[in-house]
Parts: C-alpha cells; structure tokens; sequence
C-alpha cells in the first residue's frame, strides 16, 4: 500500500461519510444541530480515525485509531436506529448504511490484526 487512499478500510469509510451526508438532507429541520449533527459526526470520524491511525509511526499507535474508527462506525448504527426509529428513514435506507457500517468495522477488524501482527514480529538480529 502505497497511500491511505489505497487502504480499503478507508475507501468503505468514504463510502459510508459520501451515504450518510446524502441521507440527512432528508431530516427535519429540527434535528439539524441533534441527530443531524451526531451521525454527520461519526460517520466523518471513521475515515477521520482511519487517516489518523494510517499517518502514525508504530504499528500500537495505529491500531489504537483504528480502533476508535471501529467505535465511530458502531456509533453511526446506533444514531441509524433513531433515525429509523423516529421514522427519518424507512427500513430499506437503514439496512443498507447499517451494511456499509459493518462492511467498515469488518475491514477495520482486519486492519487491527494486520497491525498487531506486525507489532508482534521481532526484528531478525
């Protein structure tokens, strides 16, 4: 991998951030500074994490972004819930960015074992 924008991780992340900022022009108003800005804020915060972790030196340092991203994305299921509980999207809106945020958190997971392989493979001497 040459640049985050090759990491898959990443690409998925874009992905879900590009879906959800389309969703939420749908809204109400009134839930413009509440669950508008919530899951606009997460779902940015897992491409974000996964940029942070990917510019980091040590292979733990990074793990530990990726992890927060893995949060993130668990976080913007839980605010899809609301929104597809208080009736903003219907089941089929919820299903598919509910697919994407797992799809994420599972190439995330990879990421995570990928790094902490590679954080336990001593130097030859």
């Amino acid at each position: 991998m040459k640049t985050l924008t090759d990491l898959e991780a990443w690409k998925k992340a874009r992905e879900l951030r590009n879906e959800v900022s389309a969703l939420v022009r749908s809204f109400p108003p009134e839930e413009k500074y509440r669950l508008t800005d919530q899951i606009i804020r997460a779902s940015r915060s897992v491409g974000a994490n996964i940029a942070e972790g990917y510019g980091r030196f040590h292979y733990i340092d990074s793990s530990k972004f990726f992890v927060n991203a893995r949060g993130s994305a668990s976080e913007t299921i839980e605010h899809l819930y609301v929104a597809l509980d208080e009736r903003y999207i219907d089941q089929v809106a919820f299903e598919k960015l509910r697919t994407l945020c797992e799809d994420s958190m599972k190439l995330i997971n990879g990421y995570i074992s990928f790094l902490r392989n590679q954080a336990s493979i001593k130097p030859k001497t």
